[in-house]
This record gives C-alpha cells, sequence and structure tokens, in this order.
C-alpha cells in the first residue's frame, strides 16, 4: 500500500460507508466505490481488491484519492465530462467536399478517409460523416460509355418500345451469349465458412476448358431458353434459333433483341431469318449492351453460380449451369423496366454533355497549364508567354489580353465555361 496515501477512516464515514453497502437500495455504483475506500482502510493489498471487486488498479486508485480529497460525499459524485464537441463550421465542410471532388493525393487517384483527414486537420470519423451526408463515395467507380451509333435514338426507341409495350401475338426475347465461361478447378479444397470467418478458396486455380451459354430470356415471364455449346459461330448461333423456334408456340411473331456481334448478321443467318419470317430482329446501339435484359440474367447465374463454383470440367461446369436454368425456369420472374425511352435519352444527352465540357476543360488545362504557356498580349505585343511572365507583366502595371485561341468562339467559350472562368474578350483590358 502506498504509504503518502495511507487511507484513516474516522468512525462516521465508516458506519456511513458500511451502510452503503449493507442497504440494498444503494446503487450499485456507490456500494463497490465504498467497498473499495473500507479494504484500503482495512490495509487490504491492491491485488486483493481488484480480484475481490472486479475492478481494474486504476479505479481503485481513482476511488481511494477521490475520498483523500474530497471525503464520503466525494464518493457520490462522478467527474465532470467534457460536454458535446464544437461543431464542424460550413467552411470546413465546404474544404473537405471541395478537395474530394476537385483534388488529387499525391500518388493516388482518390482519397481515403484517413488521408483526407490527415490533409484536413480532422478525425476520418468526421470525414466519413461528410461524405455520408453529401453523398460522396471517392472509392467507388462505376463504368459506363456513351454510345457512338448513328441511330441511337432510333434502337432505344425500339428496344425500350418492346419492353414496356410488346407487339400482339408475339413473344419478346433478350438473347445473347455468355462466353468462355471457365471450368476452374481449385489447387487445394477450400474452408467452409464458420462463424466470425468467411469461407475460403485458393488464389491459384486449374483450367479444365470452356462453355458458352446461348440464353433467350422471355421477357414476359422471365422464362430462360438456355444451352451450352463449345463454340460461338455463327453455325452455333443458328443452331439456338433452331432452339428457340421448336420451344416457342408456332401461332406467334418473336422478336428478339441482341448486340451487334457479328454472328448475328452472318450472311447464312441471315438468309435463315428471310426464310422463317415470325423471327424479328432488333438490334441494341453499339456500346449499349445494358440496353439487354439478358445480361441482368448472366450477372445473376456468374453470382450464384459460377464465380465461387468449383469444377473438375467442362461437363461438370455444364450440368451446373443446366441446374441453374432449370430451377430459374421452374419458378421464373420477370425483370420489370421501368425507364421510358425519353427518360433514357434525356439521361444520356446529359452525360455526354457533361462527358463534352470535362473533356474541353482538360484540353483548355493542357493548353493554358500543363504546357506552362498562355497565349497573351502583354501592353501591346503579343508573344507566347509564360505564367510566371504575365504574372510579373500585370505586377508591373503592364496590360493583360488574353488572345482568343483557338480561332472558334465557341470552342474557347465552352473552354472557359467548362474551367470556370469568365471568357476575356480580345479587347477588354484588366
Amino acid at each position: 500500500m502506498d504509504m503518502d496515501k495511507r487511507l484513516l477512516l474516522s468512525p462516521e464515514a465508516r458506519v456511513r460507508l458500511e451502510g452503503w453497502v449493507a442497504d440494498r437500495n444503494t446503487p450499485q455504483k456507490l456500494v463497490w466505490r465504498a467497498r473499495i475506500v473500507l479494504m484500503w482502510a482495512d490495509a487490504a493489498s491492491l491485488a486483493s481488491i481488484v480480484r475481490t471487486l472486479g475492478k481494474t488498479k486504476k479505479t481503485a486508485y481513482r476511488w481511494r484519492d477521490r475520498y483523500l480529497e474530497q471525503g464520503v460525499d466525494g464518493l457520490g459524485r462522478d467527474a465532470t465530462r467534457p460536454g458535446r464537441k464544437t461543431p464542424l463550421s460550413a467552411e470546413v465542410i465546404a474544404r473537405v467536399v471541395e478537395m474530394t471532388l476537385r483534388q488529387k493525393p499525391p500518388a493516388a487517384t482518390q482519397w481515403s478517409a484517413r488521408t483526407l483527414a490527415k490533409a484536413v486537420g480532422l478525425s476520418h470519423t468526421s470525414v466519413q460523416r461528410i461524405w455520408s451526408a453529401h453523398g460522396l463515395k471517392p472509392h467507388l467507380t462505376k463504368t459506363f460509355k456513351l454510345s457512338n451509333d448513328k441511330q441511337f435514338v432510333e434502337k432505344v426507341t425500339d428496344v425500350v418500345g418492346l419492353y414496356l409495350d410488346p407487339p400482339d401475338r408475339a413473344l419478346v426475347f433478350s438473347v445473347d451469349e455468355k462466353s468462355q465461361i471457365q471450368a476452374l478447378d481449385r489447387t487445394q479444397p477450400g474452408l467452409p465458412m464458420k462463424k466470425g470467418r468467411a469461407g475460403t478458396m485458393t488464389h491459384d486455380y486449374k483450367r479444365h476448358g470452356t462453355t458458352t451459354l446461348f440464353a433467350a430470356l422471355d421477357v414476359a415471364t422471365g422464362r430462360v431458353i438456355g444451352e451450352c455449346m463449345k463454340r460461338h459461330r455463327h453455325q452455333e448461333w443458328l443452331k439456338f434459333l433452331r432452339l428457340i423456334d421448336r420451344s416457342t408456340p408456332k401461332g406467334f411473331d418473336l422478336h428478339l433483341i441482341a448486340d451487334n456481334y457479328a454472328t448475328h448478321k452472318h450472311p447464312a443467318v441471315k438468309a435463315w431469318l428471310a426464310k422463317h419470317p415470325r423471327f424479328h430482329m432488333h438490334f441494341t446501339p453499339t456500346s449499349a449492351s445494358w440496353l439487354n435484359q439478358v445480361e441482368r440474367f448472366f450477372g445473376l447465374i456468374t453470382g450464384d453460380r459460377i464465380r465461387c463454383g468449383v469444377f473438375k470440367s467442362v461437363a461438370e461446369l455444364e450440368g451446373a449451369i443446366q441446374d441453374y436454368l432449370d430451377h430459374h425456369n421452374a419458378d421464373p420472374k420477370p425483370f420489370v423496366w421501368t425507364k421510358s425511352a425519353t427518360d433514357i435519352l434525356e439521361k444520356v444527352a446529359r452525360g455526354r454533355q457533361a462527358l463534352e465540357v470535362t473533356t474541353l476543360a482538360l484540353l483548355w488545362h493542357i493548353i493554358l497549364g500543363g504546357l506552362g504557356e498562355a497565349f497573351v498580349t502583354v501592353g501591346t505585343a503579343p508573344w507566347w508567354r509564360s505564367h510566371e511572365e504575365v504574372e510579373n507583366g500585370l505586377a508591373d502595371g503592364g496590360h493583360c489580353r488574353l488572345r482568343r485561341w483557338p480561332p472558334n468562339s465557341f470552342f474557347s467559350s465552352r473552354c472557359f465555361e467548362a474551367a470556370g472562368l469568365e471568357k476575356c474578350k480580345s479587347d477588354h483590358r484588366h
């Protein structure tokens, strides 16, 4: 026991503390605080107090010292705690958002919560809260490509029209092939998932060959006509078209939505389609496979059955795919298309405009910033000058005029607008 802080209890204090311990109505926190003080007063060792009461050494010392400083009444008072932290100012929040959107960290492509927190002097949890409030997710990147198909509008209108308003006495199928599905076996058995641990599989694998899944998704019912084949030439495509022909009622026209893969437009395929007039092909725009609903089905079968599967042969892989098709078709559920062609075209137009502005801004940055020079007029003589020379000229009271380059005024004005700058006319002096 620390002799510098020897604890001596007066008779009155002992009676009061023992009364707390004996009274069943005393809050438990006061009971164990009183017992700590009583044990210190009875010359119990620190180890004995910790073992008997189940408290830490720090706690035992704290309440001994509290009694020595404030007496019995001090045991009933908790220490004051700091209040709520001052909320972040609007300027700090704006700075975090601005850095997230406009700047990049050194030697990295995007901020993490911790790197940005270090840069702005906040905690990483504060940065996370700001990101959450503003819907910012720097670690996520979605893929998308704008189609340059000259018939983009017509094709989108055609395909979406089939989804939302299919013709009478007709079946609409979304068709495609999922090629190069690998039959992969792992080099060692994986461990099953259990509480607190994910299932495992080795990073390396053995290849046993590939197969191609041809699939036709009935847009109305969700049923899938599917078959696996070794290759995906026009011969296999024709074989699959014959399968669709056999698997559907004869009295219905068949509208097939497909992508622009070369085998779909092979001369032999065109000749076969000409002999089977109930088949009507509808092609999605180039670089617009997202319009094809069967791609969503391919995503499901990949995630549900293929990606984490272990297959020792192509036959085993094809058997697993067929089992999945049978299970799916036992209770099919169609995908519900909700966007109209107008909504899609408006969104694509906004994306195209944003991409154009971003490209122009980048080009203008290269012209004015990346090259380190600006085409300006300082005083009366036009030269190509460095930014430093321009700034020095302005500091000396010289007049600076930005020469219009390139000559196309629309292009230059769009560059300025994209870069967030105000266009300087050739006759405007600063």
